[in-house]
């Protein structure tokens, strides 16, 4: 596996992060429309509307551009997650609202841009991470561990590894065929997950 990609430093003045947020918006626009393989500096330059030259003062390659989605990617994610467990509320009412609450913030993270979240889920699966990547990734996983084992749910650590695969198999299959009744599909996500916990679903 090849070194972790990473950006240059994140520009703070304006006219700079407007470059930055452009060329993003650009490589997004053509993972999410044509997938990788169309994505290179030169299409995401030309795409965004600025020199080949501006795009490589942030970004040393197209792989540091779609680390950077990837992070963003799950930053977004980690915000989604939070609704649930930073909820000291949530995290100790009975096991099917709170796997509910979950499944929920799963849905709402991956039906925001599905089709991106898909392309860039699959390219990050063989992609080298940096160590704030890593630490991002498993920092979420481990407080989802924490809490299901917290809970009484045997073999925490593969349940968070199965309900995720779940979920995030479940929400794109579902949104990508172009179903948009979301507590529907939220409400199968939790049957399904309580289904995989062997929990009886709430009243």
């Amino acid at each position: 596996m090849a070194a972790p990609a990473t950006p240059r430093k994140k520009p703070a003045q304006a006219r700079s992060l407007a470059t930055w947020n452009a060329v993003l918006e650009a490589a997004a626009h053509i993972l999410r429309s044509e997938g990788a393989r169309a994505l290179t500096t030169n299409s995401v330059a030309e795409r965004a509307g600025v020199s080949i030259g501006s795009l490589y003062q942030y970004f040393p390659s197209k792989d540091a551009i779609i680390a950077e989605l990837v992070r963003e990617m799950k930053a977004a994610m980690v915000r989604d997650f939070a609704t649930v467990l930073d909820d000291a509320a949530l995290c100790a009412a009975p096991l099917p609202k709170l796997v509910g609450a979950i499944m929920r913030a799963s849905l709402l993270h991956h039906s925001r841009d599905p089709e991106l979240a898909r392309r860039l889920e699959t390219i990050e699966q063989d992609m080298a991470v940096d160590a704030d990547l890593a630490a991002l990734k498993a920092g979420l996983t481990a407080r989802f561990v924490q809490l299901l084992r917290g809970r009484g749910v045997p073999r925490a650590e593969q349940a968070v590894r199965d309900l995720t695969a779940m979920s995030m198999g479940l929400s794109h299959a579902a949104l990508l065929a172009g179903e948009d009744d979301f507590e529907d599909l939220a409400a199968r996500l939790t049957r399904a997950a309580l289904g995989y916990l062997g929990i009886a679903p709430g009243p």
